[in-house]
C-alpha cells in the first residue's frame, strides 16, 4: 500500500503540482552536479546541504541543512502535501510568502529583535505544513 501512496504522490506532484516539482527537479540536478547525495524520506527526495537548520520544499523534493533533524524534514515534507492541494498556486500562496517570512525573521534575529517574533507556526501555511508533516510522515 505504501508504494501505491508514494506513486500517487509523485503522479499528483508532477501533474497538479508541476511548477514546484519542476523547480525541485532542476534544483536537485544542480545539487547532484555539486556532489550532494540524495536521501529518501518517506518516498520524497531529500538533499542535506550546507550547515544550518533551515530548509525549503519544492514538490517532491526538499532541501535542508546538514544534520537537520526529523522534525524539520517532516515540516518540509508537509509543504509537499500542500503542493498537492494548492498545485500551481503553491508558489504564490505558500512558497514565496514563506521564503519572505523566513528571511525577514532571520534579519530581525540578526539585529537582536528575535524575542519579539511570534512562534514560527503562528501563520497558517507554516502551521498547516507542520500538521501535515506530523500526520503523514511521523
Amino acid at each position: 500500500m505504501k508504494v501505491f501512496k508514494v506513486t500517487l504522490f509523485w503522479i499528483w506532484s508532477c501533474l497538479w503540482g508541476c511548477p514546484m516539482t519542476l523547480f525541485g527537479a532542476v534544483t536537485a540536478l544542480v545539487m547532484l552536479c555539486r556532489g550532494y547525495k540524495p536521501q529518501s524520506f518517506h518516498g520524497l527526495v531529500c538533499f542535506a546541504g550546507a550547515p544550518g537548520g533551515s530548509g525549503f520544499e519544492a514538490g517532491g523534493f526538499f532541501f535542508v541543512g546538514e544534520g537537520t533533524g526529523d522534525a524539520l524534514k517532516r515540516h518540509e515534507a508537509g509543504h509537499g502535501v500542500q503542493n498537492l492541494i494548492f498545485g500551481p498556486l503553491m508558489p504564490f500562496l505558500v512558497s514565496i510568502p514563506s521564503a519572505i517570512r523566513f528571511w525577514v525573521r532571520r534579519a530581525k534575529i540578526a539585529r537582536g529583535r528575535g524575542a519579539e517574533l511570534p512562534p514560527y507556526d503562528s501563520i497558517w501555511f507554516e502551521a498547516q505544513a507542520t500538521r501535515f508533516g506530523e500526520r503523514f510522515f511521523a
